[in-house]
């Protein structure tokens, strides 16, 4: 058995962390950190709350804690598991600088403890049916891909750390830019090439709420959108190939019932859930005429935690190495940088002295109602 604690049950904690813990066969969610409230007791009365780190690491049966706080703790605690000898997941970006990024990877090789980041999306059921069209070369040689994260929300979130200034690693880029670009690299491998513009659509918004990100390949070009202000949703989607395109609308439908009150709980969660509605399904059109839907397939993002399970009792291989997660992090940063200096980056190998400082939105370019970072 797999005993976690868990760190923040905030939104992370509640919709995308503990279900997930407690809906895989060999975990249990065995305690909570929650400083001053007890809001885990109140979805699950059975596990025990505590005020501190030191309170958690003091169960020695504890062999697993999840990090799903704001980012510029995420180092912090981290390091702090990691020196107590206990296996670490750590929620999406790893850490607001690169320095810290390498020194959790370099400090969990030495304690020989696993490490991972939290990519919940490569469980999306649109994800995975593209992942599998892309390598049964049924699209021929893919030229174009693109992925998209649109909303609508007119108002700002003045309260929200994701939406402070001053705050290492705010705003959306920082928040849904993970997902996209971890996507883009686990399809494609590293680019030749990073370019980016994050951006405010809101006039009362101090943070980026919406970015573009390019990434060049030999034959392929990636864009990676995210838009706060987008009332009628674009596709989700997009691959365009020498064979033919395929498109997808619709987000993933597992979000939408983990954030709701008919949130699951156990082991059962259904023989449906994950499914997408048929209206959904993406479509695959080829060069020889032929049209046809494509299923989605199921998305489960239970998937994490069980190869966590599986790498923690068997030493199953990571399917989120710390590897990967350095790429992700890396790509981020230049993503960022990028957009901060209005500039093409070259190459995924960081600079020197690259990211020492925590990444921060720059508001001091905010014109009618406009930012860049």
């Amino acid at each position: 058995m797999v005993r976690v604690g868990l760190i923040g049950f905030g939104l992370a904690g509640q919709a995308f962390h503990a279900p997930m813990i407690r809906g895989v066969k060999g975990m249990e969610l065995a305690c909570v950190l929650e400083r001053h409230t007890d809001n885990a007791n109140q979805r699950y009365p059975d596990v025990r709350i505590a005020r501190s780190l030191d309170e958690l690491l003091s169960d020695k049966s504890i062999n697993l804690v999840v990090v799903a706080t704001p980012n510029d703790s995420h180092y912090s605690y981290a390091k702090a598991i990691l020196e107590a000898d206990r296996h670490v997941v750590v929620d999406k970006p790893l850490t607001p600088t690169m320095n810290e990024a390498e020194e959790l990877v370099r400090l969990a090789a030495r304690r020989k403890k696993l490490f991972s980041v939290y990519q919940d999306r490569r469980w999306d059921g649109a994800f995975i049916t593209v992942r599998k069209l892309v390598a049964s070369g049924a699209l021929g040689t893919v030229m174009e891909y693109e992925a998209r994260f649109d909303r609508f929300r007119l108002g700002a979130k003045p309260n929200a750390w994701r939406e402070q200034p001053d705050f290492p690693a705010a705003g959306v880029l920082w928040d849904l830019g993970p997902h996209l670009i971890d996507g883009a690299l686990v399809l494609f491998g590293e680019p030749k090439s990073i370019w980016a513009t994050a951006f405010c659509q809101r006039k009362d918004s101090t943070v980026d709420d919406a970015f573009d990100v390019y990434m060049e390949y030999p034959r392929t070009r990636v864009l990676l959108h995210a838009r706060i202000i987008a009332f009628k949703p674009s596709h989700h989607l997009l691959v365009h190939g020498t064979s033919g395109s395929f498109v997808k609308y619709g987000m993933d439908p597992q979000e939408e019932i983990l954030r709701s009150p008919n949130y699951p709980d156990g082991l059962d969660w259904g023989e449906h859930w994950g499914e997408d509605p048929e209206s959904q399904w993406g479509t695959l059109s080829l060069t020889n005429g032929a049209t046809r839907k494509i299923k989605t397939e199921r998305g489960d993002y239970r998937g994490f935690y069980a190869n966590m399970r599986d790498a923690i009792e068997s030493g199953a291989p990571l399917d989120v190495p710390p590897e990967q997660a350095l790429r992700t992090e890396r790509a981020l940063l230049l993503a960022h940088k990028s957009s901060r200096e209005k500039r093409v980056n070259r190459s995924l190998r960081p600079e020197r002295g690259f990211a020492q400082e925590p990444a921060r939105s720059d508001t001091s370019r905010r014109q009618r109602g406009f930012c860049n970072v």
